[in-house]
């Protein structure tokens, strides 16, 4: 009973010590130290976005779906140019079908037109339950205009660049 007491004691006074100040608050930068920015490898790239859910090469081999969509919104976000995205929310036929979506430019009545669907290996012996999903799909920036955007030939939503 008396070394538990002890132990328990020595417990309290380890967690209620304070924090050295190299841990405390690591928001906080000595006087003397100098700040740099991030490494080259950490570095954001002005590379393209592509879309995960693109058209892949070896889609021919496999058979074509559909989704069942719950939810289509359009996401615009504060920047300028403004970057415009897609929430898309459903459910696909199975957990072995994959989300796909194509994209395509806007016509000249500056129509964007989405097609979702799924694919799938026709092989897969896979069950047959209902796999719900949430994506995001980025649809880029766009000149000065008035746009709207179709997905499977409902209009999603309408925006001003």
């Amino acid at each position: 009973m008396k070394y538990r007491l002890l132990w328990l004691m020595m417990l309290l006074a380890v967690a209620c010590a304070p924090l050295s100040k190299t841990t405390a608050d690591p928001g906080t930068v000595p006087p003397d130290t100098s700040v740099t920015g991030p490494t080259e490898d950490h570095m954001s790239t002005n590379e393209p976005y592509v879309n995960p859910f693109s058209p892949k090469p070896g889609d021919a081999e496999l058979t074509r779906g559909n989704v069942f969509l719950s939810e289509v919104s359009l996401v615009i976000r504060e920047s300028y140019p403004p970057q415009i995205s897609l929430s898309i929310s459903g459910d696909l036929p199975t957990p072995c079908h994959k989300l796909r979506t194509k994209i395509a430019s806007p016509d000249q009545e500056n129509k964007i037109m989405v097609d979702a669907y799924s694919v799938v290996d026709p092989h897969a012996v896979c069950i047959q339950v209902l796999e719900p999903f949430q994506e995001y799909v980025d649809l880029g920036t766009f000149s000065s205009g008035h746009y709207s955007v179709w997905v499977n030939a409902e209009l999603a939503g309408e925006f001003d660049s």
